[in-house]
Formats: structure tokens, sequence, C-alpha cells
């Protein structure tokens, strides 16, 4: 029967219409929110940047102050601009870095754009190692601790995810070192590939800068191979740290997951508890998983400055490390800018993932 309303024309509303398109209409809300929210993160990020690096003092004086007598040095402060009041230097910047002008770095004379484009695939691509290396270890283990829940093999576990995420990055790195390049001598010590794979990178035309993408456009095994060696201890001292935020998560919610009643059904009808974990509860499990990716995101781009430092892998981290000792703050302020980006992006992407997962997150 055909609802009608009261003036005997067909109902266009139904409660079934409604529902259909409510949760669609919550989704593209959601998006366009979060969506918008990336301005104001990346603002206010950018000018907490600012405002620190100019609490410290012009950068000219602190990148050259050393090398120039005070003629010199009030003759480049002038030319810059930075003789002005901090609120005309502050919306110069911001009209700047909406142009895509970064500035040009003081301890080199590049241009910051340059240094972002050459550098940045470096720090993406150890970053998307790292977290592979974090769904491998961190995930199993996760799985193994809440089948083993309250049994010593949990125990061992919760404490090596405790090890994991509390040990510096740069001792990690360093005891990696030791163990298999120095002692064992099995994979190389440093750099990101060796002088010969270098040059056979750099004959490419058109390069990324993301090595093992122009490995494949190469279509060598030994590239391949060789630049997979010299990722290994850097993304494993990186990847670990967030693999044991992995393991707790998928620990504390594949638990939660078990006790719940159709897994009771399951288990009424005969099914062992590994079954139950790996076929009923583990994609349940994950949902969450995704929802911290973002903030992972971000601890693993501040853990490559360390990362990189260590292993002498030539990306952002490296750079922002050299610069930072060179007192280069206007390079300084750049690679942070676009961070900020990057971390704004991915948060919004994984938070969009995680809607179309799990609508509950868009109420």
């Amino acid at each position: 029967m055909t609802l009608t309303a009261e003036n005997g024309t067909p109902a266009t509303d139904t409660p079934s219409k409604r529902r259909r398109s409510g949760p669609s209409n919550s989704l593209g809300r959601y998006i366009l929110v979060r969506f918008l929210l990336i301005f104001p993160t990346v603002f206010i990020l950018v000018t907490m940047v600012f405002l620190f690096m100019r609490a410290i003092g012009d950068p000219i004086t602190a990148a050259l102050g050393g090398r120039l007598n005070a003629e010199q040095l009030q003759e480049r402060i002038v030319a810059a601009g930075y003789d002005r009041p901090i609120v005309v230097q502050y919306f110069e910047y911001l009209g700047q870095i909406f142009t895509g002008n970064f500035g040009t770095t003081l301890s080199d004379n590049r241009p910051v754009l340059e240094v972002l484009t050459r550098y940045g695939g470096a720090t993406l691509e150890l970053a998307f190692y790292a977290l592979i290396v974090a769904f491998i270890v961190g995930i199993p283990l996760g799985m193994l601790a809440a089948y083993f829940r309250d049994r010593w093999p949990d125990a061992v576990l919760r404490v090596f995810a405790i090890l994991c995420y509390a040990t510096p990055v740069f001792f990690a790195g360093l005891v990696l070192k030791l163990v298999f390049s120095v002692a064992l001598g099995w994979l190389p010590v440093a750099g990101r590939a060796s002088v010969r794979t270098e040059l056979q990178l750099a004959r490419l035309d058109g390069g990324t800068g993301i090595y093992i993408i122009d490995a494949f456009r190469i279509g060598s095994g030994a590239v391949f191979s060789d630049l997979l060696a010299h990722a290994v201890l850097p993304a494993l001292a990186l990847g670990l740290l967030t693999a044991g935020v992995f393991l707790r998560l998928v620990r504390t919610n594949l638990i939660g997951t078990l006790s719940m009643d159709y897994v009771d059904a399951a288990r009424s009808r005969g099914v062992n508890e590994f079954r139950l974990a790996r076929k009923h509860a583990y994609k349940p499990a994950l949902i969450p998983i995704i929802t911290v990716i973002g903030l992972q995101i971000a601890l693993l781009l501040g853990g490559a400055v360390l990362t990189e430092t260590t292993f002498e892998w030539e990306g952002l981290g490296f750079q922002l490390a050299r610069y930072l000792t060179a007192r280069d703050f206007v390079a300084v302020q750049g690679i942070v800018a676009l961070l900020a980006v990057i971390v704004a992006l991915t948060n919004f992407i994984v938070d969009i993932v995680a809607a179309i997962i799990d609508p509950r997150v868009r109420y």
C-alpha cells in the first residue's frame, strides 16, 4: 500500500528514505568538517613555530652572528626585513607560505622549497617502512597477547611493548647498528644506499626521490635488494616505537571483542579460541588501529629526526638537525611547516577511512 500525504498525493519522505539518506549526509558533513579543520591546525602550528623562532632572535644574527661584524649584520637584517615589527614579518611570512615561497636558507643559500622537494621523499619512504614494521610486529604479537591473556606469554609481550615504546629511538638505532652491522656484519651501518646504487639512481631521468619507486623503474634486483638492506635497521629502530603502541591496542581491543555475545555464541558451538580470534574478533579489533594511525604518523615524523641522524639517512629529519645546528631558522620554519601539512593531511585521510569503516565515529 502506498503512503499518501494529507492532500492525497503520494508521500515522498518515508522513514526508509530518511534512514537511507541520513548516514550519507552525516558522512558528507563529517568529511567537510574534518577538511575545514586542516586549515586552523596548520595555521596554529606554523604560528607557534614562527613565534618560537623569533623569540630566540632574528635569523640573521642567529645564523651569522659569529661570522659578520655588527655593520654587516645590520645590513643583512635590514635587507631581509627583520628590522620591521614582528606583526608585519608574521603576515608577510604567511603570505609567502600561501604562495609556496618558504624562503631561502641562510647557511647554504638554497630555496627552502628545493630542500623540501629533494629530501621529503626520503622521510616519507622511511616512515612507510617503519609503518610496515609496526604492522608486521605489533598486530600479530597483539593477537598472541590476547590469546594468552593473563598467562606468562602475555606478560612477556606486554613488557616488550613497553620497552618498544619507552626506548629512545637513537638508543635503539645504536644498539641495532652495534649488533647487526658492527658485530655480525649482516647489514649496512648507515646511508640510504651504496655508492654504486646512488650513481645508478642519479642517472635515472625524472627521479622521484623515493628510492624504492625509482628501483622499480630501473628494474634491477641488485638495486632493490641494496635499498632494502639499508632500510632494515632504520625501519626497525623507528617502527618498533609504533609497534609497541599497536601491540597494546590490539591486545586490549581483541580481549574486549572476544567477550562479545556473538563471539560467545561461536564459542558455545565449539569453535576454539585461536579461530575465534582470527575469524570473528580480528577485524573489529583493528578498527581502533586505523583511528590512531594519524597520531602515529606524527610520531614517526618526529622520530625520523633522530633516526635519520643516527643512520645518516638523508631526509628532512637529517636536514632539520643540520639546520638546527647551524641555527638556520628560515630552513627550520619551512621544514616544520611542511611536516605540519603532512600530519594534518594524513589525519584527515585516516579520519575519513575510519568513518567509512566504522560509522560510529561520525556521531
